[in-house]
This record gives structure tokens, sequence and C-alpha cells, in this order.
């Protein structure tokens, strides 16, 4: 029986990868006219030798999550630049908050470090409990349950308004919501406060890496591995009819209603109408002449930045976005990943930041000045160094990924209780009541990021569902014992 993966993003490679190691036969149908989905990068059409990430650029989770932990990346020659400094967050009028590699150093360097190592030091501790419990199917009872049991209390109380109870300092409090501003869900709430956490610990384990030659480099790691196992895939080949056998879909669920249409179950079909998506995101990409002039000179090492100014400010903005309204500042994402990878610069030394604006769901609004007037705000004289600035609003993100529903990026997915549930309540979420229809996008557990594990265990339960296979592949490449250190999802 053939299995067709519909959608070439982390998670619908990773479902590939896994059922062509199974010895199935599997295709990849992409609707775009390049692979990767969130995982793809592109040449700026002006400036030869800039090169930009279409989507994601920074990978916390390329090292860290399980999947990528036994595929290794690393050992199949793709190289990560990892720096000293994970991420930072400006702040007006005073020092920036810098989360370092180095715990310590980054205890040092906040007004109350007692508070940050009391809230991440047991998770850097226990990484592989963190990583096996945030990135699990959520069906298993946890090994470790007593620092589980630590994390959810944490989740909680950074989930609350009780946020500000137990971690103190201005400083402190904006370098743990800059980050958990990356689940673009309105704050405080357990889906930011789970991704918080979870981030904000891998930058003081395995840091924050950047791909060496741009982030399509995973993608192309995962591509070689599906052809070399017999996996075929193919770009510029849309989906309007129901492929035959398996079918395993890297899309938002309501993709499945006009390919199937009368196939659907009723009761299912309303449960997809009212699924609902969350704010956008607006892409901004510039090219710069030259380095950016922080007014706090230490970020000019730091290649990941929130630009949101304090706690505060960051929650008024995404809570703005969340109720249909464009903040005058709104919550930024920036990368500037030519200060780990100098070859993303051209001859003439210009070189790209990559930047995310969250806006309303379907926002038409060029965020290029929002963005330029934030940037300034900590860096005066940004505007001056800017030569180009290509501006992708919200409501065309799904030009280049059809799952970014209004620019939603989480594809629905930045929800606790979807992490948990699925799109639909299921016990098994990756199955739809649609014969031989399964779902591994991120609007399956484990939820967003470039982490392949949704597609894994799509990948298993059709394994397990389809052809009676209870037994995994090994992801590890061939001839080589996995390096990750992790434990097997």
């Amino acid at each position: 029986m053939n299995i067709t993966v519909v959608g070439s993003g982390p998670n619908g490679l990773a479902a590939a990868v896994v059922c062509a190691r199974a010895g199935l036969s599997v295709q990849v149908l992409e609707a775009q006219p390049t692979f990767g989905g969130g995982a793809r990068s592109a040449a700026d059409p002006e400036f030869d030798g800039i090169l930009h990430d279409v989507c994601s650029a920074v990978h916390p989770l390329a090292l860290g999550s399980p999947f990528f932990a036994e595929f290794d990346l690393r050992a199949r020659g793709v190289r990560f630049g990892v720096p000293e400094i994970s991420y930072a967050n400006p702040l007006a009028g005073r020092p920036a908050a810098i989360a370092y590699r180095d715990l310590d150093r980054t205890c040092d360097e906040l007004s109350d470090g007692a508070s940050w190592r009391r809230l991440l030091g047991p998770l850097v501790e226990h990484e592989d409990t963190v990583l096996g419990f945030m990135l699990g199917d959520k069906r298993s009872l946890p090994r470790d349950l007593l620092n589980v049991t630590r994390l959810g209390l944490r989740i909680l109380e950074q989930g609350t308004r009780a946020w500000n109870l137990l971690l103190h300092g201005d400083d402190a409090q904006a370098l743990l919501t800059g980050v958990a501003a990356h689940a673009i869900s309105r704050p405080p709430s357990l889906a930011s406060s789970g991704a918080g956490m979870m981030l904000s610990m891998l930058a003081h384990t395995e840091g924050w890496p950047i791909p060496v030659g741009g982030t399509q480099a995973i993608t192309d790691a995962l591509i070689a591995d599906l052809r070399a196992h017999g996996g075929e895939i193919h770009s510029d080949s849309a989906v309007t009819t129901p492929p035959s056998g398996v079918v395993l879909y890297d899309t938002a669920p309501t993709a499945l209603m006009p390919i199937y249409r009368e196939r659907v179950p009723s009761r299912y079909a309303r449960q997809l109408m009212r699924y609902r998506f969350g704010p956008g995101a607006a892409k901004v990409d510039f090219v710069l002449s030259g380095d950016v002039p922080w007014s706090d000179e230490r970020l000019a090492d730091a290649p990941t930045l929130h630009l949101g100014g304090s706690r505060g400010e960051m929650a008024r903005a995404e809570i703005e976005a969340a109720e249909g309204r464009h903040a005058a500042r709104p919550m930024i994402l920036a990368a500037l990943p030519h200060l780990v990878d100098p070859a993303r610069m051209d001859d003439a030394g210009w070189r790209p930041m990559w930047t995310y604006a969250h806006v309303p769901a379907g926002s038409t609004v060029d965020q290029t000045e929002a963005v330029t007037a934030s940037i300034e705000r900590f860096a005066p004289g940004f505007r001056d160094i800017v030569v180009a600035a290509r501006s992708v609003p919200a409501a065309e993100m799904p030009r280049h990924n059809a799952n970014y529903v209004g620019g939603d990026i989480t594809v629905g997915g930045a929800d606790v209780f979807k992490a948990v549930l699925g799109p639909t309540p299921r016990l098994d979420p990756w199955a739809t009541p649609i014969d031989k229809v399964y779902l591994c996008s991120s609007a399956t557990p484990p939820g967003a990021g470039v982490h392949g594990m949704a597609g894994y265990y799509a990948a298993r339960s059709v394994l397990r569902r389809e052809f009676g296979i209870r037994e995994m592949p090994s992801l590890a490449p061939e001839g080589l014992v996995t390096s990750g250190g992790h434990d097997r999802p």
C-alpha cells in the first residue's frame, strides 16, 4: 500500500522519513515550487549572495527534539552556529536582558538573577525530562513525575496572573516574556508559558542554533534521507482530490474539507468548521549595509532578539493583536544569522535581517515602518543602514504556505488544549474519522515548532493502525550511533 504525505514541512518530512525507513512506499506532494514549508530559504530577488529564511530562522529544537536528536543533523553534514548569546531583549533606557548559554553569566547580569536561577535551574538540570514531556505524545505517563510536576508548577505560575510572584526584576520578566511570545498567544497563557519554559531552558543547554547556509539545510537533510530509503518527493503538486492509499496531511485540518467533501463525517465537518486560527505574523526581511547600532553594545553579538520592550509592553501588544487591533509597538522577533554564519553576507558586506511582527489575523498592513521604528527605538540610526526591505503582510503569508491561514504560523496550534487533544478531541489526535486519512501538522500534538515530533507520532499511528508495525525504525544515520543523548520518543 502506498503512503502519500501532503506537504513538505518539517513534520511532513519527518513522517515520510519514518514510513520510508519502515520499508513502505512513500511519496511527498508539495504545492509550492520549493520544499520545506516553514523551513525554507530563498535568495534575495535583487542582491546576489543575500539569503533570507522564508519562515523559521533560529532553531532551538533542531538539536533538542527527540526526533532530531536521533536523526542527528550534524552527522548528516548540517552545520550549526551556536552563539554564546542565545537571545536578548533590549529595554528602553536601561541595559538589555541577555540569555547566555552560560546560566551563571545570565544570572550575574540580571538585576535579580536568583529568581531566574530558581525558575530555570532545575529544568536545565533535567533537560531530558522537560523535552520528553513538552514534546511527548501526552498519552503516556511521564517517567520522572517529580520533575514533570516541578515543570507543571512553573508553567502554571508563569501562565497565570501570578507570573510576577516569583520571577523578579523587569529584565528577567522581559527575558521570559519575549520567549513565551513565540507561541503568539494572549499572555499570560499556559501555551505561551510552556513554550517560554522549554525554549528558555534550551537557551542554557543546547543553545539556540542557526543552520549554516540557512534553514533550508534542515529540509535538505530530511529529503536526502527520504530519497535514500526509496521515497519520492514532488513540487508543484497541489492536492485537490483524495490520493489513493494512506495519506498524511501536513496541513491545516480545515484543508481536508474541500478535498474529501461528502466523505467527511458530518460531526467531524462541524468540528472542522469551528476550528479557530490565532493572530498573524507579518514578515519583514531587511538587507543591511552594516552592523545594527544597538544602544547596548553587548547586543552586537546577539543573533536572536525579542523587540517588544518590557513585559507589560509585550503583553499589551499581544493582547491587542489577539483582539484584532494593530499595536503601535508590536511584538517583534528578529534574527541576524550572519553573526554565526558570515557566508550570509555578500561581497560588499551587506547582510540579511529577519523579522516577524505579531498582528491581527488576516492583517493586510505592511509592517515595515512599525518594525523599523521599533528597532530604531533600541538602535538609533538603524534607518541609515537599511538598503532594502521585503514585506509580507499576514494576509499574504498563505501564498508561500497555505497552512498559515490569516498569517497564523502556528496553524492554530498555540493552544494548550489542542497541544494535548489535537485539532478535535480524539484518543488518537493524528487519526481522523476519514478512512486512511491522518494529520501530522503542528495542529496536532505536541504543537508548533520545527521539531518533527508531530510527524513522528502521526507516522507511528499509521504504522500501528494500518500496517501492524509496532517497532519504530531507527532514525540514526546508517553506520552511526545516535548522538542526541535523549530518550527515544
